[in-house]
């Protein structure tokens, strides 16, 4: 399929490229097309676009900046540009401040999730909260000696979380649906876990995995 991905960071890049490794158009959305200069020639089955293009361009969407800068994405994006259409929510709302013994600060609460907020604000958007609870380098195809490690996802749209389901498939993840919107109040928070191992002791090589006795 078509997929347009806003952003030009690590997390961006990595998922545009495991796309394109699995036979999908990709455009990439940006301020600064120079930035990704160098990518290009490295993927030149990429193409690059402003956010606008790049949300026209994709039948999925895949929402891949900062949390603080999510909402001004999608806004110079255009709602119009991806209404109706599944995107996947990668983002954190991780804040502008230092981590406190290795446990990072979120802008948001317990009780009101980022993709919440982008949810409320674009109705008509079929996001589905993925790719947010681990690192850049474990997220196409890892391998892990524990087999398949599980992605969580949520979002209030079942043909979009079926679609996103099937990418990580794709992409060797098991997924474990968590329900709707609000789930992201937990799934979020599993970054701040994820990366205190990272902060205090240099690791940034593992996944989170869900165990069913079912």
């Amino acid at each position: 399929m078509k997929v347009g991905i806003l952003g030009s960071g690590t997390v961006a890049t990595t998922l545009a490229g495991g796309f394109v490794k699995h036979g999908h158009e990709v455009m990439l959305g940006t301020r600064t097309a120079a930035k990704l200069a160098d990518w290009c020639k490295q993927n030149p089955k990429a193409r690059v676009g402003s956010f606008a293009e790049t949300a026209k361009f994709g039948e999925l969407v895949v929402l891949a900046v900062k949390g603080t800068a999510a909402a001004d994405a999608l806004r110079a994006a255009g709602a119009a540009s991806f209404a109706g259409k599944p995107v996947i929510d990668a983002a954190n709302p991780i804040a502008d401040a230092p981590p406190v013994n290795g446990v990072l600060k979120f802008f948001t609460s317990l009780d009101d999730s980022l993709m919440e907020r982008l949810q409320r604000e674009f109705k008509e958007t079929r996001f589905v909260k993925a790719f947010n609870s681990v690192g850049s380098a474990c997220m196409v195809n890892p391998k892990f000696k524990g087999g398949k490690p599980t992605m969580f996802i949520c979002g209030n749209d079942e043909a979009a979380k079926k679609t996103v389901s099937d990418i990580l498939d794709q992409f060797g993840w098991e997924t474990a649906d968590m329900g709707k919107a609000e789930a992201a109040r937990a799934i979020e928070p599993l970054c701040i876990l994820w990366c205190i191992p990272g902060f205090l002791r240099n690791d940034w090589s593992h996944a989170f995995k869900l165990l069913d006795n079912s």
